[in-house]
């Protein structure tokens, strides 16, 4: 190629190139900046929808008054930590903190360990109904609280189990397992059957492959089995206010009713309570938040 050609070639190319000062060029797909504070500006709005019931109730717990909660406004020049000092000595705060760490820790416990060994054995093993099993576990979940109360009440008389902490974590192991069961399910099937052979291979029985091979990868799915046990005992009220009698041996869920009577409501200090309430919910999640959503998305890949 002649010294003219090249010269030619390298001004077409110069008028062909967009004019401008030199800068760092866009990606494809990547967003324009109007884009982008739109975004920012989306996600800022929904985090402060997100954010304002928490402040708004920790606000709230410091009104001195129960009817502070009327007049929001006057909160600010006569806040106090009152309302704290007093649901911790003059409630039964930490009997209820005793009977909720004890069932929720025991549901949660006892419902992974079901969960989790009945979805593996549905995942690998071809046993007969196993496909109808699983969906006779979504038939118990069908019922409504009310029509499984009297039953239920029945059934844990019959077994002197009324007002004790096993009766109530049997209870909720009826509502998380079915669920946890299902998630389970999913998850291990995105686990490679080639992982149980590797075990068989080395000597290990199907026990032994579960629990040294498959739980280890399985883990952001137990954890999300987990928070779902937890939030469930942490929250429910029907069945502990039914199935618990005595005043210390409420969970947090019950003890925030003795606020409210027939003609009074102390919102004062419910809110007070509400706000320690929530600090071993928000401590549970961020204990188990790095598998938490690697634990949902997978779960869900596999039917």
């Amino acid at each position: 190629m002649s010294t003219t050609e090249v010269e030619t070639s390298a001004a077409t190319s110069a008028r062909n190139s967009p004019a401008g000062p030199p800068g760092r060029t866009r990606r494809r797909g990547e967003s324009g900046p109007v884009v982008r504070l739109a975004s920012h500006g989306i996600l800022i709005a929904a985090s402060l929808v997100a954010l304002f019931p928490i402040v708004w109730l920790v606000y709230l717990s410091l009104g001195p008054d129960k009817d502070d909660y009327l007049h929001p406004g006057g909160i600010w020049g006569k806040m106090t930590f009152d309302n704290y000092t007093f649901v911790l000595e003059n409630t039964k705060f930490f009997d209820w903190l005793r009977t909720t760490l004890v069932v929720v820790l025991g549901t949660t416990a006892i419902g992974v360990v079901i969960s989790a060994t009945t979805g593996y054995a549905v995942s690998r093993m071809r046993f007969p109904g196993y496909r109808k099993f699983m969906w006779v576990l979504l038939v118990t979940q069908m019922f409504p609280v009310a029509v499984l109360m009297v039953p239920m009440y029945q059934i844990l008389s019959d077994l002197q189990l009324i007002d004790t902490y096993l009766g109530l974590i049997l209870v909720y192991c009826t509502t998380t397992v079915p669920y946890c069961a299902w998630l389970m399910k999913g998850y291990f099937d995105t686990i490679p059957f080639e992982i149980d052979e590797a075990g068989r291979v080395d000597g290990l029985n199907p026990f032994g492959t579960f629990a040294r091979l498959i739980l280890p990868l399985a883990r952001p799915g137990l954890a999300v089995a987990a928070f779902y046990s937890f939030l469930t005992a942490f929250g429910e009220v029907a069945f502990a206010s039914t199935f618990m009698l005595s005043d210390t041996k409420y969970t947090f869920a019950v003890g925030l009713q003795t606020f409210v009577s027939e003609h009074d409501a102390q919102r004062n200090l419910m809110a007070a309570t509400a706000v320690l309430i929530a600090i071993p919910a928000a401590a549970f999640f961020y204990f188990v938040q790095k598998n938490l959503v690697t634990g949902l998305t997978a779960g869900g890949t596999k039917g």
